[in-house]
């Protein structure tokens, strides 16, 4: 739809005029008149036709046409000003005098300096001076607009002075105002871009001062040159007032207005506007005191705002470095995240965060729950492909969000990870904002039947109000800054840990094969030695029995015990560092045909034992390792008939269904501090029910109803050598069993753990 922009701003104007309070002559580089104004009579007393094609000369004496000639008039933007003495047919009359120059024409304006109005000029640099202290001395940045208000209407005597300020989408609301009592107040009241369209905020960003004094004078035309050409009045002191600027101002009563720009980095921040309701000549010495009053109020602004925006920049600053710290030292990233819950909320000032890593998703603050924030993971994963996503109206982009805009209107996604699914996801409720308009803002929009847009002035200038719903406070650039570095530093911490960690990784690796070589090499030999021990004392026993007394067979007897026992130590050694050397050998195993077999081992190796074992359904067809495996059933199914006084002794062996597997796992999970530690720490992270639903990995268990383990034990016992009851007790052993099969598993990428009750049973679960 084609935009046709009837500009009503009052920097607007009509091509070819000026208002009728001075002259305007529009000279070559040798200073000859080419065009002027209509109204030369009424101020020089000739016609323009007397003027056209003269030299400057015959209007200036030789002292102001040189200075004119040393104003620096080919600078960009400038305005040059000077007294001046015009020869007229009533003799001589003073001007102020405006100089600036657009390509090769050099515009000269003029404004008598017998004041309409009279102004007492003696207080004026007193005025300025005490109101640039008074400024300084203010903070607080609406405090000082306030002041700034009061000081321009004190140096002026306009009817109402306002501040206005421009919103990131070109709207204004008045955020300071001074006024006469029996004005209505436009203080709050907010006023469409539309108002004010961007090639007026172009030309107000280029002049330091804008002054109509009396908007209902009728315009005066240029009288041009032969080739009709058309002036650039863009910096114009003097240019007219568009009809539709004068109507629009007509119907707020305002008959004359003057417009000083207030300039931030470089772009226009706002406005101090002066309105009266009868016409009002402002001198020049006065504007010019404006002007530079302006200036200073830019100046200060800037360093108001920016106070503002480094002190809260320093405290959300202070924040993160808090949170960084504490990801750097701790072991737990998701801990060191949300602990204390203020904190993180603060980085970009959120009453609502949730931290989400790959599946886990921890809620601080008001939030929506959890299967939601997932919802909106996925969807504002797909908005955006950079590292993070904001907006300050969430159910307007994704509608779903209206059923939780109570608590997350605005949303600010951090992604940290997309391969792992880190995310950091902060929420702000919505704020039901009641806009005050200064009129209704619809009504400077007229589609024609065309279908284009014309922008007309409004008529109605009494307060307007607009419900705003479903937004929060929009996020400021601050804490987008904030929540970035957040992001940097943690991938930082990250990267830096993932080099120590593969430094700790190499060196432990190293370490671990020497160790399983060492023990290897001191198994093997030791084996050697124990023999010839156990050799010597049978041979002591057999051949020399006659002479040896009973104490000294009792001896023998022991140390060959002993030997026994020994041998038996460094078996269980030699077959751990043999694990930790050797390659697996993985292939499709059918579980039920691997049971068979330890089955029957067993059988042969335990005649006319009474243990029932139980297989309630067909097991799974796996990947593993069958030789290894097989050790582990069958020490498991060992232990689970020596460890066992029942008269009726049983074992089940089965594997658990998803849902089971993830209850199992919570209740698991929650049973002892320790046993939390040690998964966290563990390189296979701890099962979990959306761990079972992405991975191929079984529960599998074998249960028993034996004399069963007390609950500080279930560590103890997968540690090698590590035996709960004396040699004589329950068929002895050496301990090494467990630390075998814990070895094996792990070698799997699986784990194992149990969970027992002392007299009752133990159920031993694995996963591979």
């Amino acid at each position: 739809m084609e935009l046709l922009l009837t500009s009503h701003d009052d920097l607007s104007f009509n091509p070819g005029s000026i208002q009728p309070h001075g002259v305007l002559l529009a000279l070559s580089t040798q200073l000859v008149i080419l065009q002027v104004s209509s109204n030369t009579q009424d101020y020089l007393g000739k016609r323009p036709q007397e003027l056209l094609g003269q030299p400057l000369s015959s209007l200036l004496d030789a002292l102001c046409l040189e200075a004119i000639a040393q104003l620096p008039i080919n600078e960009i933007d400038t305005i040059n000003y000077l007294k001046l003495s015009v020869r007229t047919n009533e003799g001589k009359r003073d001007f102020d005098g405006f100089v600036h120059r657009v390509e090769n024409t050099i515009i000269l304006e003029l404004e008598p300096t017998q004041s309409p109005v009279p102004v007492n000029f003696l207080n004026i640099h007193t005025l300025i001076k005490g109101a640039i202290a008074k400024l300084k001395r203010t903070n607080n940045l609406i405090d000082f607009l306030q002041l700034t208000a009061q000081q321009v209407r004190n140096i002026t005597g306009f009817d109402r002075v306002m501040v206005y300020q421009f919103d990131h989408q070109g709207a204004g609301v008045v955020i300071a105002e001074v006024k006469t009592e029996e004005l209505s107040p436009y203080l709050g009241l907010h006023y469409p871009a539309t108002d004010i369209p961007r090639g007026a905020k172009d030309l107000y960003k280029r002049n330091p001062l804008r002054i109509i004094p009396c908007i209902h004078a009728q315009p005066v035309e240029l009288i041009p040159t032969a080739d009709d050409t058309t002036l650039d009045l863009s910096l114009s002191v003097l240019r007219s007032v568009d009809p539709c600027c004068v109507e629009y101002h007509q119907n707020m009563g305002v008959a004359a207005l003057m417009v000083i720009p207030l300039i931030k980095d470089e772009k226009l921040w706002g406005l101090i506007s002066c309105h009266h309701q009868t016409p009002r000549y402002v001198p020049y010495e006065i504007r010019a005191g404006c002007e530079f009053l302006g200036q200073i109020v830019s100046s200060e602004l800037a360093n108001k705002v920016i106070q503002e925006e480094v002190d809260y920049k320093i405290r959300l600053e202070s924040l993160r470095s808090s949170v960084v710290e504490s990801i750097s030292q701790a072991d737990n990233f998701r801990d060191a995240l949300i602990q204390p819950e203020p904190r993180l909320l603060g980085i970009v000032g959120a009453t609502g965060a949730a931290v989400c890593l790959d599946s886990e998703i921890s809620l601080l603050g008001a939030t929506p729950d959890i299967e939601n924030v997932r919802s909106l993971i996925t969807w504002a994963d797909a908005q955006e492909k950079d590292n993070i996503f904001y907006t300050d109206s969430l159910p307007k982009l994704y509608p779903e969000a209206e059923t939780f805009k109570d608590t997350a209107s605005g949303l600010l996604l951090l992604r940290i990870s997309k391969l792992r699914h880190y995310y950091i996801l902060w929420f702000r409720p919505e704020v039901i904002r009641t806009v005050n308009w200064a009129g209704n803002p619809n009504e400077s929009i007229q589609v024609n039947s065309d279908g284009t847009i014309t922008l007309c002035p409004r008529k109605s200038f009494e307060k307007w109000q607009e419900l705003v719903r479903l937004t929060s406070v929009p996020w400021q650039k601050c804490e987008l800054d904030s929540a970035l570095s957040l992001r940097n530093a943690i991938v930082g911490i990250v990267l830096k840990k993932a080099e120590e960690l593969a430094k700790i990784n190499q060196e432990l690796e190293t370490i671990n094969r020497e160790l399983a070589s060492f023990a290897y090499a001191a198994s093997h030999d030791l084996k050697e030695p124990l023999r010839g021990i156990y050799n010597y004392s049978i041979i002591l026993l057999e051949d020399y029995a006659s002479v040896l007394d009973e104490d000294a067979t009792d001896y023998l007897q022991t140390v060959i015990s002993l030997s026994v026992r020994m041998e038996t130590l460094i078996n269980g050694l030699l077959r751990l560092s043999q694990l930790g050397q050797a390659a697996l050998h993985l292939q499709a195993v059918n579980l039920n045909e691997l049971l068979e077999q330890v089955i029957n081992v067993f059988d042969a190796s335990h005649q006319q034992h009474n243990l029932e074992i139980r297989i309630p359904k067909a097991l799974p067809t796996i990947q593993c390792d069958p030789v290894l495996v097989n050790e582990v059933f069958s020490n498991l199914i060992t232990n689970a008939f020596k460890y066992n006084d029942k008269a009726e002794k049983w074992v089940e062996i089965g594997y658990l269904d998803r849902e089971d597997a993830g209850n199992q796992e919570t209740q698991r999970q929650g049973e002892t501090e320790n046993l939390n530690e040690r998964l966290s720490a563990s390189p296979h992270p701890s099962l979990s029910t959306s761990f079972l639903d992405s991975q191929p990995a079984i529960t599998f268990y074998v249960r028993d109803n034996g004399i069963g383990i007390p609950v500080h034990h279930h560590q103890t016992i997968f540690k090698l050598f590590k035996r709960l009851h004396t040699q004589e007790k329950y068929g002895g052993g050496t301990g090494a069993g467990l630390a075998i099969a814990k070895k094996i598993i792990e070698r799997h990428g699986g784990q194992i753990w149990v969970e027992s009750t002392a007299g009752e049973g133990s159920t031993f679960y694995l996963t591979l």
